[in-house]
């Protein structure tokens, strides 16, 4: 029996969930999918240039798996940009911290766990 993945912590989630190239119509596109966790390591490591150990700490995940998710998520979005195709950001095993408004239901401030 596997282990289970741990919960993974998030800032929030990302404002655009989907990018595609200029000029190729949506109908017919090949996508590859990003993690939230995935967009969120690389948030932390190349926009805010935290390091992976206290990136790693943040997000709750040991240094190692922390690397694990950030050249994924480098490699989803170079192989979007290289072969022209959509880049959907989507699922993961995470919580998210500052999540404040949910379909249907205002949370202001609260913590709900996400998996898909």
């Amino acid at each position: 029996m596997a282990r289970p993945p741990k919960w993974r912590r998030v800032d929030q989630e990302p404002a655009v969930t989907y990018f595609k190239p200029r000029g190729i119509p949506l109908r017919g596109l090949d996508e590859v999918v990003l993690t939230v966790e995935g967009f969120e390591a690389l948030r932390m490591s190349d926009m805010e240039g935290m390091d992976q150990d206290a990136a790693s700490l943040r997000m709750g995940i040991s240094r190692q798996t922390f690397g694990r998710i950030l050249a994924a998520a480098r490699k989803t979005v170079s192989t979007a940009i290289v072969k022209g195709i959509g880049l959907r950001i989507e699922g993961g095993n995470y919580i998210c911290n500052n999540r404040s408004v949910r379909p249907g239901k205002s949370t202001p401030g609260a913590t709900e766990r996400i998996d898909s």
